[in-house]
């Protein structure tokens, strides 16, 4: 049975939770003011995410434009919300990295990237029980990065692309034993800089280091086999560029279980109480065709099963200049 959960804050500055059913009509969780706490209870009782909702039960209709949306994951320290992800994950995500960095190379060899790929495809879906080839992984940000459904993905004034990259996020709460427990899926977008990493594959964790956006629904359960999306670019109201994305493992050199296995390795992500949102990738980038985007350009995200299109505006920061003061 489909369920998803939204985060919200109603007129009143009040938070709450939102269940979205076979129906996808949304219904106040009673009593929830976050996902996060629903699932340490969750936990902490012995039962699953679904149980908790079904014991909390569901109240009246929620009306989704007199609320606002939030991300349907958030911690109240953003410390302790880490984002991450990984890249050349799916079938042909290799093409648009390696026609990038080939192009900074005086020789036909295989990029690294192209290398990456490959160990993905031989290696990235193990047989049970034993551990598959290790994936690229980034550093994304913390809760700090994290930006609500409609809200602007606002690019540093320093940063020479601001390109979306359409992706599905895995959310986790750390149990207090340490045991990573995936809560759901969440549609993303893992906004990015292209220009700085085409200029030197070295600076793919500078261009990393930018907001990203997820919801607005979190999709409770397991994740079909083969995601079938649309990622567009709307701009001044016209569709300036679209194109189908492709998600779920079916369409991925690697398993989620493997990519997970290759963040929570680290003892470091194992903290009890922390919150990761982990990025899988994607194969389907506007920039792979030339696509510039610009200020008040809008980036609209929709696959089944999720109910909700993701969207957000592109903005641009102001210039703060940075000096380091001793003491």
């Amino acid at each position: 049975m489909r369920l998803s959960l939204l985060q919200f804050r109603d007129a009143s500055g009040n938070r709450g939770v939102a269940a979205l059913g076979e129906d996808r009509v949304p219904r106040r969780v009673t009593g929830a003011t976050s996902v996060r706490a629903l699932a340490q209870g969750a936990i902490d009782a012995g039962h699953d995410l679904a149980a908790a909702v079904a014991a909390a039960g569901l109240g009246d209709v929620v009306d989704l434009d007199q609320v606002t949306l939030l991300a349907p994951i958030d911690h109240d320290d953003p410390a302790h919300c880490i984002l991450t992800g990984t890249g050349l994950t799916h079938l042909g995500s290799a093409e648009g990295r390696d026609q990038m960095h080939r192009a900074a190379k005086a020789d036909a060899a295989p990029t690294d990237s192209m290398k990456m790929f490959l160990m993905g495809v031989e290696g990235g879906k193990p047989a049970a029980g034993t551990e598959g080839a290790q994936p690229e992984w980034f550093y994304k940000g913390n809760g700090l990065s994290l930006v609500a459904p409609g809200q602007p993905l606002v690019s540093p004034a320093f940063a020479k692309d601001a390109g979306e990259e359409p992706e599905i996020a895995g959310v986790y709460l750390v149990a207090s034993d340490g045991t990573p427990v995936r809560i759901g899926f969440a549609l993303a977008n893992e906004f990015s800089d292209h220009v700085t990493e085409r200029g030197n594959y070295l600076w793919l964790a500078h261009s990393k280091l930018r907001p990203a956006a997820i919801g607005p629904e979190l999709l409770v359960g397991e994740l079909p086999q083969e995601v079938i999306g649309t990622s567009r670019i709307i701009r001044d109201g016209a569709t300036l560029w679209e194109k189908p994305f492709l998600s779920g493992e079916a369409n991925m050199s690697h398993s989620l279980a493997n990519l997970e296995h290759h963040h929570f390795k680290y003892a470091l992500f194992r903290a009890p109480g922390d919150v990761h949102v982990h990025f899988f990738g994607t194969a389907t980038l506007s920039f792979s065709d030339g696509v510039t985007t610009q200020e008040g350009d809008v980036f609209e995200i929709e696959a089944a099963p999720f109910a909700l299109p993701l969207r957000n505006t592109v903005a641009t920061d102001t210039h703060s200049p940075v000096a380091v003061r001793a003491l």
